[in-house]
């Protein structure tokens, strides 16, 4: 359960750490204000990642490795798929293999015993 919740929450991190930093394109308000952004967004999304990183070292028995590749990968897969969403940029062959590659180091890390 520790790695769901911590996989989770990288996820919502990530999610929210791409429409800090690139809400700017999209929200008038977010590029006029980055400081207030920047402190409340930072904020919340620090604890975040704190919260995932406690989760998924604990599922690991201590080990740091694998939340590091979980929550890159994460990072990876929400910065595609919002990316897509917000601006349309579709996935071209070097994403795709990137996004494969990514895909392949979560699943390295969670089923490599």
């Amino acid at each position: 359960m520790a790695l769901l919740y911590g996989f989770l929450l990288f996820i919502l991190g990530q999610a929210l750490i791409w429409i800090q930093t690139n809400g700017q394109f999209i929200w008038p308000w977010f590029k006029k204000n980055p400081i207030v952004l920047s402190i409340i967004g930072g904020t919340v999304i620090s604890y975040l990642f704190i919260k995932a990183t406690a989760f998924v070292v604990e599922h690991f028995d201590g080990l740091l490795w694998p939340g590091r590749f979980i929550g890159f990968a994460s990072g990876m897969i929400v910065f595609a798929i919002f990316t897509w969403l917000f601006f349309g940029e579709g996935i071209n062959l070097k994403t795709g293999i990137s996004l494969l590659l990514a895909t392949a180091l979560i699943a390295v890390q969670l089923f490599w015993k």
